[in-house]
């Protein structure tokens, strides 16, 4: 049994206890004016008990201090077996998302041809973690590593160079990242695939670094000999071709093989990537490792009975404020105001816009925009004025939707989404403007108003009955006035009749402008709807949301 330290770099702090017993002992005599007076021996017969019980407690502070260096160093002094790698060798795929990967010399484009590849690999994988990286530029992990291969499988549809932040071509950034993925999953061995369609000096030492390490770099090759000319995003056309010699070369240092792409799973059973059992993977007779354990928590329970001992009323308040404090949580929305905290004591900033932008999206999936557009204005970048524009447009406010695509393409000129939505938000204004100007021009007057002076029971040029004979006649005979009596309203009602026939154009030609009007507005809601409904919930916007943030870390911590 031997004693070793698992977190050796905490012995350094070893080198800070002379500095605290010096500490301890000027701060000893500023606080007692009888040290040089009285010998040290009799101070605890002649002062008082408390003083005397301070000095004594001194020297506790280093005590107690290198036993909490000695604790966090990690001493063990066993060992015991645990199994290694029960779940097969792992794999890290790393798919190149340029803007070369739109060529068409390998029909109907070595994007599509990639994505069934990738689909391909995962259907038929025998077991083993799988992760998945995409590259341009720089590269980032679309998912870590997993055994649930269906999980992986979900994000295929939504890789494309467009969720990229920088276009570019670098493999060696993808390489050293699968490397970091496989020693964060406690790999000793494992394997690296790379879809790409060329590689350069810098990705040939990545992979010789790898296989170093105990990784084996494999290449699938997109793309022909031949290539393809490309139009990219500034309107210049390039030529891209598949670099056989650098790509045999990287898997040359790599420990692997390269192989072109082909339709069967030929070169994936080639590389040995269908397989995921090695050596290493344990069945009823596999083998062990021996694991150091972690001995340093025997040491707690002297650290708090000396913590007893050195703690007085105020330090037991300070430890308290110091827990609630390690404790607090960044404030919760405001009930009243419904809006965010904007600083959090614990958050750099680009955690911070991380959670404004998932409190935006689940203001958006809920049908709250006005909320989710407020959010979104508090982020800078391309992707958070892309959603701003579409939460505005959810919400009708079209002109300041389209002002916020304006500002995300002023960012990011190959934003095609945000150029598609300006302008189908500039159409839907359009036809609203008009609808509104062709409903201020006014109805046709209605046939009742043609002449004002008309008695409701006339028309004008209609032959009036004789008023004045029926009245005297009615005086000799009342069967003669009932006669008349009964001819009036017998007039009257085909006077109402002709009317109500000569009203009813203008009636139907009402109805037909209100139901044409609401006719339009349901085709523009429902264009709307059909339009905004694929945005911003597809796995992509959340991949080109994600990759655009770390872009932004990275940038700002110099990590280029």
């Amino acid at each position: 049994m031997s004693l070793q330290f698992l977190r050796p770099e905490w012995l350094w702090a070893l080198l800070a206890l002379p500095l605290l017993w010096w500490w301890l002992q000027r701060k000893r005599y500023a606080e007692n004016p009888w040290d040089g007076v009285i010998d040290a021996h009799l101070q605890p017969h002649l002062l008082s008990a408390g003083k005397a019980q301070a000095l004594k407690r001194a020297w506790l502070w280093p005590l107690a201090a290198l036993l909490a260096i000695l604790a966090l160093a990690g001493p063990s002094w066993r060992q015991s077996e645990q199994p290694l790698w029960q779940h097969g060798r792992a794999l890290v795929v790393a798919m190149d998302l340029s803007s070369s990967m739109l060529a068409k010399d390998l029909p109907p484009s070595r994007l599509l041809q990639a994505r069934a590849k990738l689909a391909q690999l995962l259907e038929n994988r025998s077991g083993g973690q799988v992760a998945l990286l995409a590259f341009a530029d720089d590269a980032h992990v679309v998912s870590p590593l997993t055994d649930d291969h269906a999980n992986v499988a979900l994000f295929i549809e939504s890789l494309s160079p467009q969720i990229m932040p920088q276009d570019g071509q670098r493999p060696a950034r993808a390489i050293a990242m699968a490397v970091k993925l496989l020693r964060q999953g406690g790999a000793q061995q494992g394997d690296i695939l790379l879809l790409t369609s060329s590689a350069d000096a810098p990705a040939i030492n990545a992979a010789r670094d790898a296989a170093a390490q105990g990784f084996k770099v494999s290449v699938i090759g997109l793309g022909s000999e031949a290539g393809s000319e490309l139009q990219l995003s500034d309107g210049r056309m390039h030529t891209t071709r598949m670099d056989s010699a650098s790509l045999k070369q990287l898997a040359a240092a790599g420990g692997g093989d390269m192989l072109p792409l082909r339709h069967d799973a030929g070169d994936l059973q080639a590389l040995g990537l269908l397989d995921s059992s090695h050596p290493g993977k344990l069945d009823a007779g596999g083998r062990s490792g021996v694991v150091r354990q972690d001995g340093g928590y025997w040491l707690l329970l002297p650290l708090m009975l000396l913590s007893l001992l050195l703690l007085r009323q105020r330090a037991v308040f300070g430890l308290a404020l110091v827990l609630m404090l390690a404790g607090i949580s960044p404030a919760p929305a405001d009930a009243q105001t419904q809006q965010m905290p904007e600083r959090s004591w614990w958050l750099r900033p680009d955690q911070q816009q991380y959670r404004i932008l998932r409190e935006a999206d689940a203001a958006y999936r809920a049908g709250d925009y006005d909320k989710a557009a407020q959010a979104y204005a508090r982020v800078p970048g391309a992707q958070a004025r892309y959603n701003l524009g579409n939460a505005l447009a959810r919400s009708g406010q079209y002109q300041q939707a389209i002002a916020a695509y304006g500002q995300a393409l002023a960012e990011n000129p190959q934003m095609n989404d945000a150029r598609a939505n300006r302008a189908a938000v500039e159409r839907l204004l359009q036809q609203q403007q008009q609808q509104q100007s062709s409903s201020a021009g006014g109805e046709p007057p209605h046939p009742q108003a043609a002449d004002e002076s008309a008695h409701p029971g006339q028309t004008q040029g209609s032959p009036q009955p004789d008023a004045q004979n029926p009245a005297q006649d009615a005086e000799k005979d009342a069967g003669q006035r009932q006669a008349a009596e009964d001819a009036r309203q017998a007039q009257q009602q085909a006077m109402d009749k002709a009317l109500a026939e000569a009203d009813a154009p203008g009636k139907a030609a009402e109805n037909a402008r209100e139901s044409a009007v609401q006719a339009a507005q349901r085709e523009q809601q429902q264009a709307v709807d059909a339009w905004l409904r694929r945005v911003p919930d597809t796995p992509g916007d959340w991949l080109r949301q994600k990759f655009w943030l770390e872009h932004q870390r990275r940038r700002a911590g110099g990590d280029e």
